[in-house]
């Protein structure tokens, strides 16, 4: 499962509406891949359907689809948001990562 914080809720809400998007139907699509500095770099986009190898949640009314190669990666991740100047916009907080990179945006196993 991941989960989605009470920022990143309203993060999301509101980058959902601007790109056309319906937070009541639509998914955020979370999902990993090679490369970044530590091995393994995070994608976050949005989608209007989900494929039928997906694994599919919902938390804090947030619908989220995985694609089942990437949720081994991401069990028990939560999403937050960090904004401000020091800001870094979306970040995954994910237990399973024993080394991550200064940015944050890429990890290893």
């Amino acid at each position: 499962m991941i989960k989605v914080s009470d920022i990143a809720k309203q993060k999301v809400i509101s980058l959902m509406a601007e790109g056309g998007f319906d937070a009541s139907k639509d998914y955020v699509r979370v999902g990993v891949k090679s490369g970044g500095c530590s091995g393994l770099s995070y994608e976050l986009d949005f989608d209007n359907k989900a494929l039928e190898t997906d694994k599919i949640f919902e938390d804090n009314a947030v619908r989220i689809v995985v694609d089942k190669k990437s949720f081994l990666y991401l069990v028990g991740t939560v999403l937050e948001y960090s904004g401000g100047l020091n800001g870094k916009g979306f970040v995954f907080n994910n237990p399973n990562a024993q080394r991550t990179c200064g940015c944050g945006e890429s990890f290893s196993l």
